[in-house]
């Protein structure tokens, strides 16, 4: 079949034919026609397969009538990623170029005041990132009342990157009634859902089984320490007649560490992530597709949707966390029928990994030998987890100590005897009695400290008159007069209830803590 039998305008086909393409690739032709007939789309393919071009072809020929009005794009299309958002706008320049539409790309690290100026004067194609679309929308420099097509590319990308309940929100504000394409790499059950819930009677369209590998690429493994992957990828990279290459690591610090190594080899070398500016990521990608940089190192930025002419080679210098990012990261190389390779560095204690990536693709990757640094998978995760405790000084490490139980005496000085010796306990000033006659055989000493009682526990006033030194033997009767009798006789009978009289702190003292003097 031939891009002649889809049923394309001949304005797209000039720009097809100008762009070199005769065959139409599996997912172009099956997708193509449906898109044409205006219904929902739900393609699932590896990636390397051409299902931008089985978007971008039909909506050049759906959108070529009608005009476009100023805030109101006609069409939307969404990428997870800068590259692939600006992939897709070159795609359309290709495509599009016997046509009048308009487009603008609304992606980070670019000022808005272009942006907005673009969407003033209306566009036909709108391709964005969900973070910046929505930054728009927030302004209210956009509607997105006018959409006829939706376009969500790379969705298990997209939910990678947690940009579901962005897409659902910007659904949310999209007309009812509207054309859906739906296209991604792989189908996990969470994908499956989301397209069940975008899409209206869609017609599914899958070339190949989920989460395969092209069968042009040529896949390696090879086993070695850590410590040694530097050198691994060096002598690879002098082995294979490598044209040009990607790089992949995990983390973006590793990207910047390679680069350095790499450049400090006299390798010429580049480097690609997301906390890079705009503008230098830009660059970097076009001298890279340009051949003025023979190797990229670069995170999973670069893993989806990528297209760069003739790439030989792909390095995965970390294991990818998760399987199906091998797919994609594989999937930059072997493209378009063209033959490719990739090759996989793995530390011993990442056995697990690749375990799962074999798994998912149902086929073993085939073990290959770098000198005399290939080891094996005997090293199992935990073990490898012992081994970095042990280098840090963590649990069982030698620095410390023989083990838990073991705990080696802690060696103590003597204590020294202090310069000057404790001075004897300061003797408490004894409370001088009242004046009152001298009655030495019945005085008893108290602490001065006791004599200070909490105001709460002192007699009233009325209490305390009766008992002052002062006013013993002295009694006042209910008519006024003082009786000496009276008192003595009270006297008596309190010395026979309480015992002999105390001295100290005044005769106010509780009973409670009042005791007989000495020699009674």
């Amino acid at each position: 079949m031939t891009f002649d039998e889809l049923g394309l305008s001949p304005a797209v086909l000039q720009a097809v034919t100008d762009a070199g393409y005769t065959t139409p690739t599996p997912i172009q032709e099956q997708a193509i026609p449906y898109v044409m007939m205006g219904r929902d789309v739900l393609g699932c393919a590896q990636t390397g397969t051409g299902k931008t071009a089985g978007f971008t072809l039909p909506m050049i020929d759906i959108l070529s009538a009608g005009r476009a009005k100023a805030r109101m794009p006609r069409s939307l299309i969404l990428e997870p990623t800068r590259e692939l958002a600006a992939q897709v706008g070159e795609n359309f320049e290709i495509y599009g170029k016997h046509t009048k539409l308009s487009k603008a790309l609304l992606i980070g690290g670019v000022s808005f005041g272009d942006q907005e100026k673009k969407l003033d004067r209306g566009v036909d194609v709108l391709i964005a990132t969900p973070g910046r679309l929505l930054d728009h929308i927030e302004r209210g420099k956009i509607l997105l009342s006018d959409v006829k097509v939706l376009v969500i590319d790379e969705a298990d990308r997209m939910l990678d990157m947690g940009f579901i309940p962005d897409i659902e929100r910007i659904v949310g504000m999209l007309p009812k009634l509207r054309q859906t394409l739906f296209f991604s790499a792989t189908m996990p059950p969470e994908i499956r859902k989301l397209a069940d819930k975008f899409l209206m009677n869609p017609k599914e369209v899958s070339v190949s089984p989920p989460a395969t590998v092209a069968t042009t690429v040529r896949q390696g493994l090879a086993i070695v320490p850590a410590a040694d992957k530097r050198e691994a990828l060096r002598r690879l990279i002098a082995r294979e007649d490598v044209q040009s290459a990607i790089i992949f690591c995990n983390r973006k610090r590793d990207v910047d560490v390679l680069f350095k190594s790499l450049k400090s080899h006299g390798l010429d070398v580049g480097a690609l992530h997301g906390d890079m500016v705009q503008s230098v990521r830009t660059e970097t990608l076009e001298r890279f597709k340009n051949g003025e940089i023979r190797l990229l190192v670069a995170s999973d930025v670069a893993a989806r949707g990528l297209d760069v002419d003739d790439l030989s080679h792909v390095f995965n210098f970390d294991v990818p966390t998760h399987p199906e990012d091998y797919v994609h990261r594989i999937g930059r190389t072997g493209r378009a029928g063209k033959s490719g390779a990739a090759f996989t560095l793995a530390a011993p204690d990442e056995g697990r990994l690749v375990a799962a990536i074999e798994q998912l693709s149902g086929k073993t990757i085939e073990r290959i030998a770098v000198d005399d640094l290939t080891g094996d998978f005997s090293s199992d995760e935990d073990g490898g987890r012992r081994g970095r405790g042990r280098g840090r000084g963590g649990r069982g490490s030698p620095a410390r100590g023989e083990g838990r139980g073991k705990r080696r005496p802690r060696e103590t000085a003597p204590k020294a005897k202090p310069a000057v010796e404790a001075a004897p306990p300061v003797a408490v000033e004894a409370v001088a009695p009242v004046p009152q006659p001298p009655r030495e055989d019945n005085v008893v000493q108290m602490p001065r400290e006791r004599a200070h009682k909490p105001r709460e526990e002192r007699p009233q006033p009325e209490q305390r008159a009766e008992t002052r030194p002062e006013h013993r033997g002295e009694h006042r009767h209910d008519d006024g007069h003082r009786g000496r009798g009276d008192d003595r006789r009270r006297d008596r009978n309190r010395e026979r209830d309480l015992g002999p009289p105390v001295v100290g702190m005044g005769d106010h003292m509780p009973a409670f803590l009042m005791r007989p003097a000495r020699g009674r």
